[in-house]
């Protein structure tokens, strides 16, 4: 289990296909599930995943239209799940501890709050394109009482583009030849412009907190 979660976690598609076959679907249902409903888990692979789906489907070895259904459902599901731990549960998540460690890490909450505040209630959509936001979002709309018909029908429109923009990306790029043979830069590419709007909300805030 832990060599095949090494090998998720480097996006080794080759190797999960010859040892687990068909069976990668479930794979891959299963971290977008985990990825978007366990707010302890907001580091495995998820943008860069989808696209690297994308160019699988396009070689023909996973079928587009079942990876784009699966996966849907995987990130709507994943969402629901946390936001009902988070109304259900709420903040007392944060004082779970193991091996004398806490679960979840607090900051990555407050840093939610803050998107949220920014962004209204479109960040449910948004959030859905950055890293670590995107796990939290859910939980932190359950623990500020969201009215669950409003998360959901933002939820389901912003999981729908998640999942088709990036599988689709893939897919349309997957012939293209650079591409297919510089896969592991184009991932980490991929989590560059993920992450790069925290790392720049990062350095404002520094600067603003140097020239305050």
């Amino acid at each position: 289990m832990i060599e095949l979660f090494e090998h998720i976690i480097h996006l080794d598609f080759p190797w999960i296909f010859t040892n687990y076959g068909t069976t990668i679907y479930v794979i891959l249902f299963l971290v977008i599930f985990i990825e978007t409903g366990l707010v302890a888990m907001p580091f495995l692979p998820g943008d860069s995943l989808l696209f690297t789906a994308g160019l699988f489907s396009a070689s023909g070895e996973l079928n587009l239209s079942l990876v784009l259904i699966l996966l849907f459902i995987a990130a709507v599901l994943g969402d629901n799940c946390n936001y009902w731990v988070g109304r259900k549960v709420g903040l007392k998540i944060f004082s779970y501890k193991f091996r004398g460690k806490t679960l979840v890490n607090k900051k990555y909450l407050d840093q939610t709050e803050a998107f949220f505040e920014k962004n209204g209630v479109k960040a449910i959509i948004m959030a859905r394109f950055v890293p670590f936001v995107r796990t939290f979002a859910p939980f932190a709309a359950g623990v500020g009482q969201m009215s669950y018909k409003r998360f959901f029908f933002f939820d389901v429109l912003g999981g729908f583009l998640w999942i088709f923009s990036l599988t689709l990306a893939g897919y349309m790029l997957g012939e293209v030849e650079w591409i297919k043979k510089n896969i592991d830069l184009v991932c980490l590419g991929i989590i560059f412009l993920s992450i790069l709007p925290m790392l720049i909300g990062f350095v404002r805030s520094r600067l603003s907190v140097k020239n305050g």
